[in-house]
């Protein structure tokens, strides 16, 4: 006669302590890498190369985007409230605040604006201009718009 067949592993029974250290040690560690995210996002540029005296103001060109009603009333990254009527912009590197001249490569209108803010967020992009500053620079329909960044001055 043949045994019984036994099941090879035991059912696993996980007490309440263990599923909230197991909670626990996943935010930890997601709050870890938001930091260190964040940390990458904050930075500043890099320094010149030993021996360069020289000043080298920051110079970008690329896609510009706007922003507006969904982000109006709520908090800058430097703490404003973000009025989506004001000259100012969002950008991911350069010191808060600092005035940038935003032209419009399609137009050559611009604009110089105070950056206040931390974004774009989607790739492509290297600045989120306010609603105000789109309407000047003339790109409010189309959303996007390819433009020229310079640094004009950091403020403290």
């Amino acid at each position: 006669m043949a045994a019984p067949l036994i099941p090879a592993t035991k059912p696993r029974h996980q007490s309440w302590l263990d599923l909230l250290v197991s909670i626990a040690a996943g935010a930890v560690l997601t709050t870890g890498i938001w930091a260190q995210t964040r940390g990458a996002v904050e930075a500043r540029r890099p320094s010149p190369p030993a021996g360069d005296t020289t000043v080298h103001p920051f110079h970008e060109i690329g896609v510009a985007s706007w922003y507006g009603e969904p982000y109006h009333g709520r908090r800058t990254a430097n703490g404003e409230l973000y009025d989506m009527n004001l000259m100012t912009a969002a950008h991911r590197t350069l010191p808060l605040p600092t005035y940038v001249r935003v032209t419009n490569l399609e137009n050559a209108r611009s604009v110089v604006l105070r950056v206040n803010d931390r974004g774009p967020f989607i790739d492509g992009r290297i600045i989120d201009v306010s609603f105000g500053a789109a309407q000047l620079l003339g790109f409010v329909c189309e959303g996007l718009v390819r433009v020229r960044v310079d640094e004009v001055g950091v403020t403290d």
